[in-house]
């Protein structure tokens, strides 16, 4: 029994009785019980569309409000918001079917033979994830258990930037690094990465390829060392993930597109659909015609791609897997993204409605009242890792995802440790260690649980 739902469903069939023009029916729980246990705006949303007054709209509605199961108390009428006041039956009736469906309680086949993607963390190969990525990963991992409650198909992908120049110079950074284990002269790329973790892939290679390495080619060194370095550092975000409690169905390289030839397939249908143009010898996306603010190049004058035709082709691709729903978990640092990638997806003749970015904020550790910026061990960026170390995985997925993803997050690590009821981990936990409790009192008294509530009221 999911009284939300029964409430909704008298709305909807009160609708359909008063000859009202079909429409979304939003039902949510009151914040202040004189308005009742649940709420309903509907007639306002109607009152546009009618041109008639809320409130004569919401007379209506409840005039024609059926309660086949008995458990309206009574509905009130305030400004036009329809107020649901329940009887304890309805209360009673909720206790019965959690007791009766246990663990299945609250499930639904609503997304049955639907197939949904959410693409989640997705951070490059060159470094350890850090708290950012935490937040995202949290985002992306419970939305989809979500989604798997309601019955839909879904997949986890981390999409791997495993090309461009980023990838280059971690491949020289390894080198310098390596030539500086050896007690020779070295540079590290003013642009390259300077983390002490380049020195543990440094140490890694050594050990890997021995002086061997130095007798290659320099072209065939540095592409031997990027790959290595790339699997040695996909090999902790996988592990750093797992502790996390995540586990993705696909790791999807950016290389693939260029092995499966799909950025040159994107760009055809592009240009057979009428939205590329030449100009200062560029290949332009005319993606002002679908509310982009700009239009935006694919090819550069240089004739190389850009990245923005990468990732349309990713999402062609997406949709060629069958997917009916494409979710894409984004930085702040994306929230630019957005329109110009929605475009993409229409102009590829796809609804772009089917695709929905949520962007997240940045993450801000506090401990002791105070920032924390750097890492005491590395002196760098705080690792996921090493927040994972201190406040364990339960505290820092249920801190990721206490917070709206639009609001910026204040992430308090002494709270997260706190054995007290201001620690809302522990207040979660300490009540589940209670009705347990209860639980086992029960059975050491011989009470029988399922059989205490008699809803037959």
């Amino acid at each position: 029994m999911i009284l939300k739902g029964y409430i909704r469903d008298r709305i909807s069939e009160s609708l359909d009785k008063s000859n009202f023009q079909k429409v979304e029916v939003v039902v949510d729980r009151t914040q202040n019980p004189e308005f009742g246990h649940y709420s309903s705006s509907i007639s306002f949303n109607l009152s546009k569309i009618l041109k008639r007054s809320p409130y004569e709209i919401a007379k209506l509605i409840v005039e024609n409000l059926s309660d086949p199961l008995e458990l309206i108390d009574r509905v009130d009428i305030k400004g036009g918001f329809i107020n649901f006041f329940l009887k304890e039956k309805a209360f009673h009736l909720v206790v019965k079917d959690i007791l009766e469906k246990r663990e299945q309680y609250g499930r639904s086949d609503e997304g049955h033979g639907k197939r949904v993607q959410i693409e989640f963390v997705s951070a490059n190969p060159s470094g350890p994830l850090h708290v950012g990525n935490g937040r995202g990963g949290a985002l992306g991992d419970v939305l989809a258990n979500i989604f798997e409650w309601f019955g839909y198909s879904v997949e986890r992908e981390f999409y791997v930037n495993d090309m461009g120049t980023q990838m280059n110079l971690l491949a020289l950074s390894v080198e310098a690094r390596m030539k500086e284990l050896l007690g020779k002269q070295f540079e590290i790329p003013e642009e390259g990465y300077h983390g002490e973790y380049i020195k543990d892939i440094a140490r890694l290679a050594l050990e890997r390829f021995g002086s061997d390495i130095w007798n290659l080619p320099e072209r065939q060194r540095l592409e031997t060392l990027k790959e290595f370095a790339e699997d040695t550092i996909l090999g902790w975000q996988r592990e750093d993930l797992e502790l996390f409690g995540i586990r993705f169905d696909c790791w999807y390289k950016e290389s693939t597109l260029h092995k499966k030839n799909l950025l040159k397939e994107a760009f055809e249908i592009l240009k057979a659909n009428g939205y590329t143009y030449e100009k200062d010898g560029a290949v332009w996306f005319a993606s002002t015609r679908f509310g982009d603010e700009k239009d935006r190049v694919l090819i550069k004058s240089d004739g190389s791609s850009t990245y923005f035709l990468a990732d349309i082709a990713y999402h062609l691709d997406k949709y060629k897997r069958g997917f009916s729903h494409i979710i894409d978990i984004w930085g702040a640092d994306h929230y630019g993204y957005v329109a110009r990638m929605k475009a993409g997806i229409e102009a590829l003749g796809y609804d772009p409605n089917t695709f929905e970015p949520i962007i997240y904020q940045i993450v801000h550790l506090f401990r002791g009242g105070s920032a924390v910026r750097m890492s005491k061990r590395t002196g760098e960026m705080v690792t996921l890792r090493e927040l994972l170390d201190e406040v364990g995985r339960d505290a820092a997925r249920y801190f990721f995802v206490m917070r709206d993803p639009n609001s910026q997050l204040d992430f308090d690590i002494d709270l997260a440790k706190a054995q007290s009821i201001n620690n809302p981990v522990y207040y979660v936990q300490y009540a589940f260690a209670r009705c347990c409790s209860l639980f086992r009192q029960a059975d050491l008294r011989g009470i029988e649980i399922e059989g205490i509530f008699d809803c037959d009221l």
